[in-house]
């Protein structure tokens, strides 16, 4: 029986002496009662941040989005009184233009051109604003509602006294908990002057238009 509590005395022994060489091998973090401690596991720099190529392009897409917001929103912070004037899109085939001037002595423009198919008379509204320093305007073309329901077969959104420095174009507008839809890139362009459709790319749909320009020059 000596020898059997012998050995496992023995056994414990060697068991705290691997517990010891275990314990000096991982470094220690100082602390209040002096007590040898292990220090928490470093995370792996691998994992510190979800990697951009986890979920595709859509993360790029996202920042990409993000950044052409805060060029849209910027000039809009210094707005005061935006001139909002509500107009109908109305169907048939036939090509019609709404305009509204803004900024002193009416100094920009925003038309908008279009040609829709489809129900009746919808309710739209255009929106301007100038800069404090007026040398940034916004024109903001929608439906209030968020989703027209008509058939366009052509739009163009044109400014004159400015050229364009931010255009985009929604195939549904925000409403209640519905967020914008963009349209695909492919299906229009934007120039200095204008955000206009892609013929034979353009899908019919479209809800909302929004553009930042900035003056031509500046007065003196």
């Amino acid at each position: 029986m000596a020898a059997r509590v012998g050995g496992a005395g023995a056994s414990r022994s060697r068991g705290r002496a691997d517990d010891d060489v275990a314990s000096a091998r991982r470094p220690t973090c100082p602390s209040s009662r002096s007590v040898r401690r292990p220090c928490p596991r470093e995370p792996d720099p691998k994992m510190a941040a979800p990697s951009g190529r986890r979920n595709g392009s859509g993360g790029a897409n996202l920042w990409v989005s993000l950044l052409l917001a805060a060029v849209a929103l910027r000039p809009v912070e210094a707005v005061s009184e935006p001139t909002t004037v509500a107009f109908d899109v109305r169907p048939g085939g036939v090509v019609h233009s709404f305009s509204q001037n803004v900024g002193p002595g009416d100094k920009y423009t925003c038309v908008f051109t279009y040609a829709s198919q489809g129900g009746t008379n919808e309710k739209w509204q255009m929106s301007l604003g100038t800069s404090e320093d007026h040398q940034h305007f916004t024109c903001t073309i929608w439906r209030p509602q968020g989703k027209s329901y008509l058939y366009f077969t052509q739009f163009k959104a044109e400014v004159r006294g400015a050229e364009i420095e931010y255009g985009m174009a929604y195939s549904k507008a925000a409403f209640e908990k519905e967020s914008d839809v963009p349209l695909k890139n492919e299906e229009f362009e934007v120039t200095k002057t204008a955000v206009s459709h892609r013929p034979g790319a353009f899908k019919a749909e479209l809800s909302k238009l929004v553009i930042v320009a900035k003056a031509t020059h500046s007065e003196l």
